[in-house]
Formats: C-alpha cells, sequence, structure tokens
C-alpha cells in the first residue's frame, strides 16, 4: 500500500473534504525503519503523527535495570501518538519496528489544523483515544486477573480492534517471544498458550506466525481450571 492510498483509506481520511485530503497528502511523507529499529525514542519531542502503512511494531518502556515492558503492538492501520502532540510533549516510550515497516508521518502543523477546522477529525480523534484508554483498561484488568493462557488469548484479539486497527487480516505476523511480550509473559508460557489456544480450535500456529481461526472464540476464551466455576471476569472493551 502507498502512503496516497493509507491515507485516503483511513477512517478519519474518508471524511475529508477532497480539500483537506490533498493539503494532508502533500505535507505527509513516508519513512521506512527496519526491524528492530526505533520508530520513535523515549523522550525526544514528538513532531508527528504515525500510522503503521506496513510492518508491525511495540511500544515499550523498560526499568532502570533493563526490564522491559511492552505497552501495547502496532499493527498496519494503527496511528499512534496523537496524546503526546496535543500536550506538545515528549516521547513516553519508545517504539520498536517488529519487522521492517513503513510510517506515515504527519506534521505536528497538519495535525493541528486538522484538529482546529475539521469536526470530523476531532470526533475521530475522540474515539481513538476513548478506544486506546479501554485498551490499556483491559491490559490492566487482564495482569490483575487473568491466567497466561487468557492474557495471550486477549492480547491477540487487540489486534483486531476495528477502532486502533481498520485493517486487520486473520493472519499475524508474530513469533512466539512477541507474543510474550506483548501478553506480558514468559516465551515459555506463550508457547504453552499457544498450543493450548490452536488445541480448542481458535488459532492455528504457522511457520510464520499465526493464523486466527475464531476472534470471538480468543476475546471470550476462559481456562475454567483456573477459577471457581461460579467466577465471571469481564474486562472492558472501550473506556466509557
Amino acid at each position: 500500500m502507498k502512503l496516497q492510498e493509507m491515507l485516503e483509506k483511513s477512517v478519519w481520511g474518508r471524511n475529508l473534504s477532497s480539500a483537506e485530503l490533498a493539503r494532508v497528502t502533500a505535507e505527509c511523507r513516508e519513512r521506512s525503519v527496519a526491524a528492530g529499529q526505533a520508530m520513535v525514542r523515549m523522550g525526544e519531542p514528538a513532531e508527528h503523527w504515525m500510522g503503521l502503512i506496513s510492518g508491525f511494531g511495540k511500544m515499550s518502556i523498560y526499568s532502570p535495570g533493563g526490564r522491559e515492558t511492552t505497552l501495547l503492538g502496532v499493527a498496519p492501520g494503527g496511528w499512534f501518538g496523537e496524546g503526546t502532540l496535543i500536550k506538545r510533549g515528549h516521547w513516553q516510550y519508545d517504539g520498536v519496528a517488529m519487522r521492517d515497516s513503513r510510517l506515515a508521518l504527519m506534521p505536528r502543523e497538519t495535525f493541528e489544523w486538522l484538529r482546529n477546522t475539521s469536526l470530523p477529525f476531532n470526533h475521530y480523534l475522540q474515539g481513538l483515544m476513548n478506544a486506546r484508554m479501554g485498551c490499556f483498561i483491559a491490559q490492566l484488568s487482564n495482569a490483575r486477573l487473568l491466567d497466561s493462557t487468557e492474557r495471550v488469548a486477549r492480547s491477540l484479539a487487540a489486534l483486531f480492534n476495528p477502532e486502533l486497527y481498520p485493517q486487520p487480516g486473520p493472519f499475524l505476523d508474530l513469533r512466539q517471544s512477541e507474543v510474550g511480550q506483548l501478553a506480558g509473559v514468559s516465551r515459555q508460557r506463550a508457547n504453552a498458550a499457544l498450543q493450548k489456544l490452536e488445541a480448542v480450535g481458535l488459532i492455528a500456529v504457522r511457520r510464520r506466525g499465526i493464523e486466527v481461526l475464531d476472534l470471538q472464540g480468543l476475546r471470550d476464551f476462559s481456562s475454567p481450571a483456573q477459577r471457581p466455576a461460579s467466577a465471571t471476569i469481564t474486562t472492558p472493551a472501550l473506556a466509557s
């Protein structure tokens, strides 16, 4: 997919006037990032709103001792950094390309112009930020209440949130260690979880990634042996 095509097909891009879209297309640019390289660096000023044209990325933070925790994954079609831009702040995390990736970069000035002139764009941002807040609330709930297999299931399902990633496909180009990072579990636990999810027909583990066979099943998956039969745990999809 080319940069212009991504802009035109984005949820917010489809709601712009032809003149607005023409200006955005003229002012946005594309950047390629090799696997393992930084998309953004913690502490640097945010100068662009970013969308992932292709590839896969993650947002992570590190402890002083070097321990890493992944905040979220970024799949093709997803945009990020709007909150930091609105605050005119610095990146609070490291963004790393997990695959060779192509980024769409919208300059801060263009982003602010859209915020000041386009009501549909503001409605989109409101929905996007609400969805992202819901995602973080769900992550917190999952980490405190669910076992490792349930956390892996929810983490895979989260990559199909239509408000965050509007162009999903059934195949996820993820390795077992990367699934563990997204779910906050070890590689060994991620491997065991994937085997369990495959055994019940929710996914198929392929040589180069994971094919999702039953998305709703991943969202609803529960490990009955891990809790009393009467216990029911739900995690929010969106912040209210």
